[in-house]
C-alpha cells in the first residue's frame, strides 16, 4: 500500500477541530474521512477498512470506547489514535487497554497529530508487489509471532494484538534475556520518542502479560520482567535466527 493512498477516519463531534483537521491536513497524501457520531463510526468501520482511526472518547450515540471495542470485536488491527480532553492518565490508560495504539490528549498540535498519524501509516505499510516474503514466525518456549502482522500464539492458542502491542513484543523477542530500553521500545512500538511521564509503554506491556500469560504464571511461556531503570527483558532462550538487535 502507498502512503498516497492510506485513508484515516476522524470520528469527533468537534465540527470545528474537524474542519481545522482537514484543512492542515489538505495537502498531505492522505483521504480524511470525517464522521461525527459514534454509532455512524462503528458501522462504517464494520463495511469499510482504513489504514488509521483517529478516534475522540466523548461522542454521541456510542463513545469511543464503545466503537475501539467493536472495532477489536472484528479483529482488525487497524492503528487507532485516540483524543480526548479527558487527559488523565487513568483515561489515557483506560483507551490503551481498550485496545488503541496511542493516545493523544487536547488541546494538540495538529503537527504532533501529523507526526504521529504518519508515524502509525508508516508501519501499517503493506510490502509492494515484488518485496521480499515476510520474515518467518519468532519462536521463544511456547510463545510464537508472526513479524508484522497483530497474531501471536500461546501454547497453539491464537491471540490478536493492537499494532503496537506485537511491534513491542517483536522488539523483546529479537533481543531474549537482554533489556530493551523504554525510549527503544516506545520508538520501536509507537513510532514515537518517549515523552516525559508518558506510561503508554507500561499499559501495551501490562496487556501483552495480561493477553499471553507472560506474568510467569503460564507454564512454558516466556516471562516479561521489568529492568530497573532500563525498560523491560522478555526471558527465555530465543532460537538463533531470528536473535536480531532491535531496530534503534
Amino acid at each position: 500500500m502507498d502512503v498516497t493512498a492510506a485513508r484515516v477516519l476522524l470520528v469527533d463531534d468537534d465540527l470545528e477541530l474537524c474542519r481545522m483537521l482537514q484543512e492542515f491536513l489538505e495537502a498531505e497524501p492522505v483521504q480524511l474521512d470525517c464522521v461525527h457520531d459514534g454509532g455512524e463510526a462503528a458501522e462504517r468501520l464494520a463495511r469499510e477498512r482504513f489504514d488509521v482511526v483517529l478516534l475522540d472518547v466523548m461522542l454521541p450515540t456510542l463513545d469511543g470506547y464503545a466503537v475501539l471495542r467493536a472495532l477489536r470485536a472484528q479483529a482488525l488491527v487497524t492503528p487507532v489514535l485516540m483524543l480526548s480532553a479527558r487527559g488523565h492518565e487513568d483515561d489515557r490508560i483506560m483507551g490503551l487497554e481498550a485496545g488503541a495504539d496511542d493516545y493523544l490528549p487536547k488541546p494538540f498540535n495538529p503537527r504532533e497529530l501529523r507526526a504521529r498519524l504518519f508515524a502509525m501509516l508508516r508501519r501499517g505499510l503493506r510490502p509492494a508487489p515484488g518485496a521480499p516474503l515476510p520474515e518467518p514466525a519468532l519462536s521463544l518456549d511456547a510463545l510464537r509471532l508472526l513479524p508484522g502482522k497483530a497474531v501471536a500464539a500461546i501454547g497453539g492458542v491464537t491471540v490478536a494484538l493492537t499494532a503496537a502491542e506485537a511491534r513491542i513484543l517483536e522488539a523483546l523477542m529479537r533481543a531474549p534475556n537482554r533489556p530493551v530500553s523504554r525510549a527503544q521500545l516506545t520508538r520501536w512500538g509507537l513510532g514515537r520518542a518517549l515523552l516525559p511521564a508518558d506510561r503508554s509503554l507500561d499499559t501495551h506491556v501490562s496487556n501483552l502479560r495480561r493477553k499471553l500469560g507472560l506474568d510467569g504464571a503460564r507454564a512454558g511461556a516466556p516471562v516479561l520482567r521489568s529492568a530497573r531503570g532500563v525498560g523491560y527483558v522478555l526471558h527465555a532462550a530465543l532460537p538463533a535466527h531470528a536473535a536480531a538487535e532491535v531496530p534503534a
